[in-house]
């Protein structure tokens, strides 16, 4: 008879093999050339698109964060059915124009929008070097919380070093054969399994105090403060809730990953769906809230909040469930980090190697320095996930409100005539100064407990209309380049449509 650990190391053998034999089924499908490794040649069809969204969007901060946010400070997560449903309506408004401006321009990065859009080089480099800045702490978060759940999962007998080697080799592996093809099938697996693990191991948790009914009385009773603002510390008000609302969806549509989702998308009316299955899907936050508001009555006063899920697996259920449900949790960490490992070297490449070290580099050169910059950011996310921890969701929220600066020039070039490349420099960098500065200090606070990524955000939009106002426009011919694209998109995808 097979012993726990060599179930749970079976087990995890399955989760690592699936998504390898999906991604080489991805990879015979897969062209050559770079157009398709980073882009799946524009035809991505709706349920890849839906599924790798999801995924994506869904990490080791929605899987392990959540009930850690539950456990300590109440209810202020709840605003993750509101993020949910803002991320939709974002995606919907901003990625049917950037998918329709790159498919016209040729876009593969979003550095070349900035570039275009604005006509300057310089506000491309900088957008490329904040991606990569605050996307790589938000990758390591994923492998801390993979490898986390794999070592508990297998009992100890996969070690937590281990446990990130495997966790990065098998996305290296995948991601290498068939880029963002096996990527996006990959995460049709992964989002599965991710939903299936959240809402399952809330409802199986809850009945260890009877029931969902019995929980809130009982909470009612002992710990009230769980069950409203500002929660169990005082700390988390109303202010926390919208700094959450915003920074979350904005940071995360930002980032690497959903921008070559938006220039991946095949059909344009896919974007109509996106809002309402997105907001659909938060309803697996029920599952993440039963476990958090149950870990308050059965084990008060945890020390590492992030581990609350697997402490009451491990406890409260048969080990080969826990198990099963741990590498669901394994599962929502990697479809996360294959995005933006496969994101970033899609920047590194096409943005920096192509264009300063080898500019006449050919295209199938320029795929192994793809592949190999993969490696390379999966070494980096390893190296940080060893030497840097922290936690899930305090390092989340710095790295999204990094990303989330980018918002203001992607609107001024997409709504904005007078909106020039002067006040989109001047702007992110007041931005991500003023996030460093509240970020890193203590000693000066913010009013109304305000979030620096919302401060941030608000000194972003001040300083960008501010000096896109008392400076020069874009150039004529490129503001009518851009105007005849905007008025030919109202015409085909907005005046007549369906």
């Amino acid at each position: 008879m097979l012993a726990q650990e060599d179930i749970a190391v079976l087990l995890i053998g399955a989760f690592m093999f699936i998504p390898l034999w999906i991604g080489g089924m991805a990879a015979k499908h897969s062209v050559q050339t770079i157009y398709d490794f980073f882009l799946q040649e524009r035809k991505m069809g709706g349920i890849a698109l839906f599924c790798t969204i999801a995924a994506t969007w869904w990490s080791s901060f929605a899987f392990l964060g959540s009930n850690a946010y539950f456990y300590t400070q109440g209810p202020v997560y709840w605003s993750a059915i509101a993020w949910n449903i803002f991320f939709g309506v974002l995606y919907y408004i901003f990625g049917r124009r950037i998918w329709y401006y790159g498919k016209e321009n040729h876009y593969m990065t979003p550095a070349d929008f900035f570039t275009d859009m604005y006509g300057s080089q310089s506000i491309g480099n900088f957008v490329t070097a904040i991606m990569l800045y605050f996307t790589l702490p938000y990758l390591q978060i994923q492998l801390a919380g993979g490898a986390y759940l794999i070592t508990t999962a297998s009992k100890g007998a996969v070690p937590l070093k281990i446990a990130g080697f495997i966790f990065y080799l098998v996305i290296v592996i995948y991601i290498w054969v068939g880029g963002l093809r096996a990527v996006a099938w990959t995460d049709i697996f992964y989002g599965s399994v991710t939903f299936f693990g959240m809402i399952f191991a809330g409802f199986y948790i809850v009945q260890k105090v009877g029931g969902v009914s019995t929980l809130f009385e009982m909470l009612k009773e002992t710990n009230p403060e769980n069950l409203t603002l500002p929660g169990p510390k005082g700390e988390s008000g109303y202010m926390l809730w919208i700094s959450m609302f915003l920074i979350t969806p904005i940071g995360a549509l930002m980032a690497p990953p959903m921008w070559l989702r938006m220039y991946a998308v095949g059909d344009v009316k896919l974007f109509d769906k996106m809002p309402f299955l997105l907001a659909l899907i938060a309803i697996f936050y029920i599952g993440p809230m039963l476990v958090g508001n149950t870990a308050v009555i059965l084990e008060p006063g945890i020390q590492t909040p992030d581990i609350i899920l697997p402490i009451l697996l491990l406890k409260y259920a048969p080990f080969t469930l826990a198990a099963l449900l741990l590498a669901c949790g394994a599962a929502a960490a990697m479809s996360t980090a294959n995005s933006q490992i496969h994101s970033l070297s899609a920047v590194y490449t096409l943005d920096i190697h192509q264009k300063y070290i080898q500019k006449n580099i050919n295209e199938k050169n320029l795929l192994w320095v793809g592949r190999l910059s993969i490696l390379f950011f999966a070494t980096i996310a390893y190296l940080m996930f060893i030497y840097i921890p922290g936690l899930l969701v305090q390092i989340g929220l710095v790295a999204l409100s990094g990303t989330a600066q980018i918002i203001v020039p992607t609107a001024g070039a997409l709504f904005w005539k007078k909106s020039n490349v002067y006040g989109a420099m001047a702007g992110l960098i007041c931005g991500i100064a003023v996030l460093f500065i509240f970020t890193l200090q203590s000693v000066v606070s913010l009013p109304w407990d305000m979030h620096p990524g919302v401060a941030a955000l608000i000194a972003n939009t001040i300083v960008f209309v501010f000096v896109s106002s008392i400076t020069p426009s874009r150039k004529k011919e490129l503001l009518e380049r851009q105007e005849n694209q905007r008025q030919l998109f109202s015409q085909l995808y907005e005046v007549v449509r369906d």
